[in-house]
């Protein structure tokens, strides 16, 4: 297909990316709090996938991915902290809707997560469904796409679910472990974080296998600056992209020098894919080289062999029976 000459110029830095280059820093929103997505370990240090999305724009555009300040904000505090201007990036959890696309100033960039509402239950209530939960009092936390999802499910099966609401996600957590409640209700990865790193004995806690919700988590950028939702968008399929081609973090400098197009034009050693996104050559392999591609991001934080011990499921790439699929870096 031909491009017009057009096509070709390069792209003009946005307001947005002006001002992390002057300040030398990304602001990024993330959790309060959420093990494997977006959590300070026990030195401070801000790790999870949320997380290592923030880092992988930071070097795409800074150089390096350290150079990120993370601000934890509460399902109440992230749109309009985002809308302000506070941070220049939400990475924090957050679902994709329709409502909060249209609605709330703010555009959704790709999805980082295929997730689901489930529900966290004593083990010694044996129940084995959701829909077992008739007339029980289930945690949820406010301000979220969970108390409304909640309430949907309650109604369709005329369960008559009692909710319980908490301003903050711990408060919520906590309320079930006290036996304020039979349930809490959030997305599966999420519960399964709780379950392995909150509960005081995760094997007193079930989480059941009914998803009542679909759930894709992403990160967003306030509207206006088209340049800068360009380049995290493109960050994050660059990322998707580097695990189809086999572009390990370890491995990405020496590919880098690869005859094999398409890892040409992602690592930069082929055409200039940078200068259409006000970027250089190499934007893409310092995101990979700060935190590996999805795949190596995946296991690290919330995969098989991390305290989550999520599975892949529907985060597969789409060549392995999954749902990710980055559009081409061409």
């Amino acid at each position: 297909m031909l491009l017009s000459a057009l096509a070709w110029q390069p792209a003009q830095a946005g307001k947005v990316l002006d001002g992390i280059r002057q300040r030398g820093q990304l602001v990024c929103g993330v959790s309060n709090g959420v093990a494997g997505f977006s959590a300070p370990d026990a030195k401070g240090r801000w790790q999870g996938l949320d997380v290592d999305i923030c880092r992988a724009v930071a070097a795409a555009v800074l150089g390096s991915g350290e150079k990120v300040r993370f601000t934890p904000l509460n399902s109440t505090q992230r749109f309009a902290s985002l809308q302000s201007g506070q941070v220049d990036l939400l990475s924090r959890n957050t679902s994709w809707t329709l409502t909060r696309d249209a609605s709330l100033g703010l555009h959704f960039t790709a999805i980082t997560y295929f997730d689901g509402q489930g529900f966290l239950v004593p083990s010694k209530l044996k129940l084995t469904s959701a829909r077992q939960l008739k007339g029980a009092q289930v945690c949820v936390q406010a301000g979220t796409t969970t108390e409304k999802n909640l309430a949907d499910f309650s109604r369709t099966h005329g369960l008559g679910i009692k909710p319980v609401v908490f301003d903050t996600y711990e408060a919520g957590f906590k309320a079930l472990f006290s036996g304020r409640c039979q349930a809490y209700t959030a997305d599966a990865s999420a519960l399964s974080s709780i379950r392995n790193k909150e509960a005081p004995k995760p094997q007193d806690y079930t989480v059941l296998p009914d998803l009542i919700s679909k759930e894709p988590l992403g990160p967003a950028v306030k509207r206006g600056d088209d340049e800068w939702f360009a380049i995290v968008k493109w960050t994050i399929y660059a990322l998707q992209e580097a695990e189809e081609l086999g572009v390990t973090q370890a491995k990405a400098a020496t590919l880098a020098a690869s005859t094999d197009p398409a890892i040409q034009r992602l690592l930069g050693g082929g055409e200039d894919m940078g200068k259409l996104l006000g970027l250089d050559k190499t934007w893409a392999l310092r995101a990979i080289q700060a935190v590996g591609h999805y795949g190596e991001i995946f296991e690290r934080n919330v995969g098989q062999n991390s305290p989550l011990g999520l599975p892949r499921g529907p985060n597969r790439p789409w060549s392995q029976g999954g749902l990710m699929y980055a559009p081409p870096v061409r």
